[in-house]
Parts: C-alpha cells; sequence; structure tokens
C-alpha cells in the first residue's frame, strides 16, 4: 500500500497539474470512442497499450477476457457493454487477449480447479473457445491457439448482446492479441482471412 499511496501522492503533484485541463474538461464530459474488453491479468493495461488519454477507452476487465452470452438477469459484463454502447455510443469494441493467459492456460492443461469453484464456473464461458481450438488442432489446443480462438469467441458472444445488434450498422468489432513479452499486438482476421498487425 505504501507503494500505491506513493503513485497517488506523484500523480497529484505532477501527472494531475500537467493534465488539468484535460481532466476539466472530463469532469463534465464522457464521450469514449471504445469499448476496450481485456483480461484482469495485471499486464495488460489497456490505456498502456494504445497510448490512450483518460477518457478515450471505456474498459471492461475479466479473467480470460470473457464475454458471457447475453441472459435476462443482473450481469456486470452486461450492463457494462450496454452503457458503453447504448449510452456512450462508442464506434469500436476491441476484445483483446494476451500472451501467457492464466486462464486460458487453466484450460489448455487441463488444471484441477475444484478448490476454486468460482473460476471453474466462469471458465465454463470459454467453453465454445475450447471447443473452437481443439476443432482446429485436431488435439489438445495450446495456450496459444486457445487464447486466439477464445477472443473469436468472445466476439460472437457479444453479438448475442442486444445493444451490440442494435448498433450493428455503426459499430465494428476488434480482435486483438497482445503479446507481453514484445508489446506486439496482433489483430485477428475473421475466419478464412489473414491476421495482421493491429498497428
Amino acid at each position: 500500500m505504501h507503494d500505491l499511496a506513493a503513485g497517488v501522492k506523484r500523480f497529484q503533484q505532477h501527472v494531475f497539474p500537467a493534465k488539468a485541463e484535460l481532466f476539466a474538461g472530463l469532469a463534465a464530459s464522457h464521450r469514449p470512442d471504445t469499448l476496450f474488453i481485456s483480461c484482469s491479468d495485471a499486464r495488460v493495461v489497456p490505456e498502456l497499450i494504445t497510448g490512450s488519454e483518460p477518457g478515450e477507452l471505456f474498459v471492461i476487465r475479466t479473467a480470460g477476457n470473457l464475454v458471457p452470452p447475453y441472459a435476462p438477469g443482473p450481469d456486470g459484463v452486461a450492463a457494462g457493454i450496454e452503457y458503453a454502447v447504448a449510452v456512450l455510443g462508442v464506434s469500436d469494441i476491441v476484445v483483446c487477449g494476451h500472451s501467457a493467459c492464466g486462464a486460458m492456460t487453466a484450460l489448455a492443461e487441463s488444471h484441477d480447479l475444484t478448490s476454486t469453484p468460482a473460476i471453474a464456473d466462469w471458465l465454463r464461458h470459454a467453453d465454445a473457445s475450447r471447443a473452437r481450438a481443439a476443432a482446429g488442432a485436431g488435439s489438445a489446443p495450446t495456450v496459444s491457439a486457445l487464447v486466439r480462438h477464445n477472443v473469436l469467441a468472445q466476439l460472437a458472444n457479444l453479438a448475442t448482446h442486444p445493444s451490440v445488434a442494435r448498433a450493428a450498422n455503426r459499430l465494428t468489432l476488434h480482435g486483438w492479441v497482445y503479446d507481453i513479452p514484445t508489446g506486439a499486438v496482433e489483430e485477428l482476421a475473421p475466419v478464412g482471412s489473414p491476421a495482421a498487425p493491429a498497428a
């Protein structure tokens, strides 16, 4: 906590004064262009990876960057998606997976999750990802393959959300994979198309 407190002090003394005009504008307006859905992993920092300023990204972070298919009832991920699309009017949605993802590693290597039932239940939202990856590999998928198939599966899940379906004519969905050791970002193409760097 000492490091966090010191970070807050540095922010208040150096960062905030340099961006005071930006924060003054943000106090009265919240209009991000992009909904960025990424993993909760501490090594993945959407604003750092994209070089974004405060206010430019609306971020949802979940273990494994999982997006449950839409279902009626309380759901924090669905509420975040609906707010970003229907209220803020974002024009782009990025689902960003990453190398060495703990959630995908647990699935690819069939880790025993009996002592962590909440994690096991949550990772069931990646069942379609596992099926896609297994079909593509013809055997047990690698972590890297599962990360990529998972991003594509979560993009498909996004399309089940009514707010996304209603805004389909103005929304662009993107699938990215961030490589932690190199900093590379790969944009996944639709099935049958070649992949390309995101930038």
